[in-house]
């Protein structure tokens, strides 16, 4: 595995890029990170996760194994969303 030495800044654009076209704002507070996936047409937030550990994004696979977990959050937050909607 490739040890990652990114930046604060170089992961925050990552995680932030993975979810276009959606807004997707991440927030560093000391060791910690904070997701926040919004819906730009609708200004919903979509998905929010917090007290994601930095050390936790050690290698590349983590950073691609968290982004896949976020994803998969907003894919099943989305999908019950909407079903919630049509009862």
């Amino acid at each position: 595995m490739i040890a990652c030495t990114l930046s604060n800044l170089e992961l925050r654009s990552i995680i932030e890029s993975a979810f276009l076209p959606m807004r997707c704002n991440c927030t560093v507070l000391d060791d910690t990170m904070t997701v926040e996936v919004i819906d730009p047409t609708t200004e919903h937030v979509e998905l929010l996760v917090s007290g994601i550990a930095l050390d936790r994004l050690d290698t590349s696979r983590a950073l691609c194994e968290l982004i896949s977990e976020l994803h998969a959050e907003l894919h099943n937050s989305r999908h019950i969303h909407r079903h919630a909607l049509a009862s």
